[in-house]
């Protein structure tokens, strides 16, 4: 027993011994790796980040440039060289450190020096900029780049100081015209796009702030205050997507901010309420659109926007549901808040259409082509809205019937059955009313052919008279009614017939 047991240990002692071996040899790989690469390795990732840089190919090259910065920490050359790279790939927040520790090793590196100094000169940093480039011509007393760049740094100070000047004065005019410079010579200067950007939004030019205010939001580590201007700009041009995007960029950085959240809140009920409702239109359900509109009216009743909006789009569902009058009141009251919004203009034709009043109808469509003269929707519009004006100068059926233009074939068929009744030529004793009346009944008739078929009525409804000799094949024609089967009721004079009204 004691033998085994000494077996048992002796094997134990030996795995113990030959795990210690392996973490032995493991560690020394690390170590390895830890203690840097070999000059010849360094050479090597050197070479190719050069290659792959003069090929364009940056995140290759700054990877080897990684691998030799690492394998060498004490190398000025290899953290310029990578500094070098993020330049090129406009990371110049990424390059400063780099440009700055190869300073630091070479105190004397005029080339860093001067990288760093127009960095800093971009991002508005005037008094370390100007560090940078005295202390080359200290060196270098005839750098001309130095001096040149030195010179813009006096000047960006001097204008930096005239814009602030204005700006605080109310001048905002001057100073937007100041800052234009200001920008030139330090684009990454995210106080002088805010500044700009303030000047804007005080001259009323929402969108030119949002053009500042876009890049600047990204040029500061947590720039939330911008990423909430943005916001609210988007927000008060309708633009409640972007506007949802920029708060949500903000809550980002800080899912408590109060403000951001707010806002967000109020905008995602905003836009979930009006994509909601164009959804339900392109889905022809239009008086549940017109409920949602109304959603969004009590959302946000203090944004002229989106009440406009609203108006316009309620307008327009009258239309699609035939509800001339109505549609006619609300396209109304919209045109007053939009004179120039041709969609309003638009749909109100279409409503006066609906109502037989195509003086109204072209008139609309012709004040919404002062506004647009190559929309194709629009002239297409006024040509229909004309030949119908033009047919009602003549003979339009829908009044003949004294049916609306919406009416549907029952409708149509029984005002055509109360009308030949009323005007049945057998009704009436003199020669002159049964003229009259003869006259009256093929109208009526005429009105009940067209009407109940659905491709001569398009045509009506197109501004074209189906049953008009001149609108017939061949042009000419005659002025003569043909009758179906080459057979007129009303030939010989005398009216002793009898009508079912099927």
């Amino acid at each position: 027993m004691n033998v085994i047991m000494e077996s048992g240990r002796r094997r134990s002692l030996n795995s113990v011994l030959s795990s210690l071996s392996l973490l032995c040899v493991v560690l020394d790989l690390q170590l390895d790796g830890v203690l840097g690469a070999t000059p010849v390795e360094i050479e090597h990732h050197l070479e190719m980040g050069r290659k792959l840089l003069a090929a364009g190919q940056l995140a290759e090259a700054l990877s080897h440039y990684h691998s030799a910065v690492e394998g060498d920490s004490k190398n000025y050359l290899t953290y310029y060289k990578r500094a070098a790279v993020f330049l090129a790939m406009g990371k110049s927040k990424s390059a400063l450190p780099d440009l700055t520790q190869a300073i630091q090793l070479k105190p004397d590196f005029l080339a860093a020096r001067l990288q760093r100094g127009n960095i800093l000169l971009k991002q508005g940093s005037t008094q370390e900029a100007r560090e940078d480039f005295q202390a080359v011509l200290n060196r270098s007393p005839d750098h001309e780049e130095a001096h040149d760049q030195l010179l813009k740094v006096d000047e960006l100070e001097s204008r930096q100081e005239d814009a602030h000047e204005a700006y605080q004065r109310g001048d905002c005019r001057n100073a937007v015209q100041v800052l234009e410079r200001v920008i030139e010579l330090s684009p990454w200067d995210p106080e002088s796009r805010e500044l700009r950007a303030e000047c804007y939004i005080q001259l009323g030019e929402p969108r030119k702030a949002i053009m500042d205010l876009t890049p600047a939001s990204r040029l500061r580590a947590d720039n939330r205050a911008a990423f909430l201007k943005l916001s609210q700009l988007h927000y008060s041009l309708g633009e409640h997507h972007d506007s949802l995007n920029q708060v949500r960029e903000c809550l980002k950085l800080d899912q408590d901010d109060k403000e951001c959240f707010a806002l967000y809140k109020q905008v995602k009920k905003l836009s979930k309420q009006l994509d909601s409702a164009e959804e339900l239109i392109s889905e022809q359900r239009y008086q549940e659109a017109i409920e949602k509109y109304e959603s969004v009216m009590r959302t946000e009743p203090n944004l002229a926007f989106y009440t406009n909006k609203a108006k316009e789009r309620t307008c327009f569902c009258l239309v699609k549901m035939k509800s001339a009058e109505e549609a006619v009141d609300i396209c109304s009251e919209a045109h007053q808040r939009e004179p120039q919004n041709i969609h309003i203009l638009r749909d109100r034709a279409e409503a006066y259409i609906l109502l037989q009043e195509y003086e109204k109808a072209v008139e609309d469509y012709q004040e919404a082509r002062e506004f647009d003269q190559e929309n194709q929707e629009l002239r297409e519009g006024l040509d229909r809205a004309q030949k119908l004006l033009k047919i009602s100068r003549k003979r339009d059926y829908y009044k003949i019937l004294g049916v609306s233009r919406s009416a549907n074939k029952q409708e149509i068929i029984k005002a055509y059955r109360k009308l030949a009744q009323q005007w049945h030529p057998d009704n009436f004793q003199s020669e002159a009313d049964k003229k009259e009346a003869e006259k009256k009944f093929i109208d009526i008739a005429s009105a009940k052919e067209v009407l109940t078929d659905p491709e001569m009525r398009q045509k009506f409804d197109s501004g074209e008279d189906p049953l008009d000799p001149e609108n017939q094949q061949g042009g000419g024609g005659g002025g003569t009614r043909e009758w179906p089967f080459g057979f007129n009721p009303f030939e010989g004079g005398n009216y002793h017939f009898k009508f079912n009204f099927n």
